[in-house]
């Protein structure tokens, strides 16, 4: 059985792309507060970019706000996409060992997801539980992509910035191949130190497109040495007039941008 960073490091090699679609399903962004609309268009967004991508990332906070038929919506979802792909729950989860383990029996037994995204603040008996199948992956919040994240991520702990510290442990933690690290693509000083620190983990990097993060630079060091997958979420899920062909178009021009980069 492949570890999940073998599988992602395939998929990644044989479909010459780097792109995870961030499925951030916002009624605001869609002018529309019907959730049926809604449901159509994250469909229109997987299928409009089924032969692109390498990832999805379904956003839970979205999915939740519905309650009990948002998490029905959510199940949908999962099984829409297929097994073709990674999924990736964004679900950035962190809590004690025993309620981690919960977490992750949701996550990947009832839901079906390939990967989530975790908190690391309560330390490493938090991560340990999506961690315990080689197949299964986790990708731990490092240095994120929001304004504030310097407030705690940056801060000094004997002398070196907590980011650091996340990625050293998350090294010593990667023993069966399948964990990974969330590194915003607008702190690119930041990128650069963590790959140097843990070169062989991927990356997942949100950030580019609507926030403002370098393509190529995201690109060039995330997958120097390893994997460093480029989620986009609201430039593609909701571009020009969001029709299928806006959506696709977009896709295809980060693609298109990722291939001439890795050339």
């Amino acid at each position: 059985m492949l570890s999940f960073n073998s599988r992602l490091k395939a998929l990644t090699d044989e479909r010459r792309s780097w792109l995870c679609v961030g499925l951030d399903m916002n009624p605001e962004a869609l002018g529309s507060n019907n959730l049926s609309s809604l449901k159509d268009h994250t469909f229109k967004v997987i299928d409009a970019t089924r032969d692109l991508a390498v990832a999805y990332k379904p956003n839970f906070a979205f999915f939740e706000r519905w309650g009990a038929v948002g998490f029905a919506w959510l199940e949908e979802t999962v099984s829409y996409i297929g097994d073709q792909y990674i999924k990736i729950a964004d679900a950035k989860r962190g809590d004690i060992g025993n309620t981690a383990k919960q977490y992750a029996d949701s996550v990947f037994n009832h839901f079906g997801f390939d990967s989530v995204t975790v908190n690391p603040y309560m330390g490493s008996d938090s991560i340990a539980p999506f961690i315990t199948d080689k197949s299964r992956g986790a990708f731990v919040l490092c240095r994120t992509s929001n304004a504030s994240a310097k407030d705690l991520q940056d801060h000094l702990v004997n002398g070196q910035p907590l980011y650091e510290h996340v990625a050293q442990i998350i090294k010593d933690m990667n023993t069966l191949g399948n964990v990974g690290l969330v590194v915003g693509a607008t702190a690119p000083d930041e990128l650069n130190r963590i790959r140097n620190i843990i070169p062989d983990v991927p990356l997942l990097i949100p950030g580019v497109g609507a926030q403002g993060g370098d393509l190529t630079h995201c690109l060039k060091i995330g997958n120097q040495s390893g994997v460093g997958l480029i989620n986009v979420s609201r430039d593609i899920s909701f571009k020009g007039d969001m029709s299928e062909d806006a959506i696709h178009r977009s896709a295809s021009d980060y693609v298109e941008q990722m291939r001439k980069v890795m050339s």
